[in-house]
């Protein structure tokens, strides 16, 4: 649905009991997965049965992808038809031995920027990042607010000259108008919560009414 909606790209979030980067919405349909008996396993399976043209990211934290078993995870997920993975709570640095695991897989190892990070932390985190550069719109929780990212520019020309990766932006999209708004400063833009609220209002065809429409908003900006 979502590539035929226009979608350049899927993130798909699995299931973690600890989700603490995640708001209300993702906690929720993250809670309603476990509740359904649905593993990291089970997740990767769903991503291989849905053989999408697009690119598939991975979304999740370290301890899942440890207790599945690092060298199992990166193969089955690459397996599935992942192109690229991000750990939330996995900073540049944490650990040397995963990043090298990561990096030596067919798995992009996508890293996220926080509006306060400092220049040298910015500058590791690119060097060892491949696929794009996820930038956090603004400190704090998943989820849709009904204002524009602050300082957005700012942000994304901070990571310009660090790096030639391309820069997506996330945390607080939901709106067509936020989302061109964004377009005009960074080069995707990612929509989680406001979609899973689509989903979980209206159905499929909310969902995907709301994906043409940030798509379309999208592309009318990049004209």
């Amino acid at each position: 649905m979502v590539a035929a909606a226009g979608a350049d790209l899927v993130e798909v979030g699995l299931p973690f009991s600890d989700p603490l980067a995640d708001g209300v919405t993702i906690q929720r349909s993250t809670q309603a997965a476990l509740d359904q008996g649905v593993t990291a396993a089970r997740a990767l399976e769903l991503v291989d049965q849905a053989a999408l043209d697009i690119p598939v990211v991975i979304m999740t934290y370290v301890n899942p992808v440890l207790a599945y078993g690092v060298e199992r995870f990166l193969s089955d997920a690459h397996a599935a038809g992942a192109s690229g993975l991000l750990l939330t709570d996995f900073p540049a640095g944490a650990d040397p031995d995963l990043e090298e695991r990561v990096a030596a897989s067919p798995l992009a190892l996508i890293r996220l920027i926080a509006p306060t990070t400092q220049p040298e932390r910015l500058a590791r985190a690119v060097r060892g990042a491949s696929g794009f550069i996820y930038l956090i719109s603004r400190l704090g929780v998943t989820g849709a607010r009904d204002e524009a990212p602050p300082d957005l520019s700012k942000h994304v020309a901070a990571i310009r000259a660090a790096t030639r990766l391309p820069i997506a932006v996330g945390f607080g999209i939901g709106t067509a108008a936020q989302a061109r708004a964004t377009a005009r400063v960074a080069d995707g833009v990612v929509v989680g919560s406001a979609l899973v609220e689509a989903l979980g209002g209206g159905g499929l065809s909310e969902a995907e009414r709301l994906v043409r429409a940030l798509a379309a908003a999208v592309r009318e900006e990049r004209r």
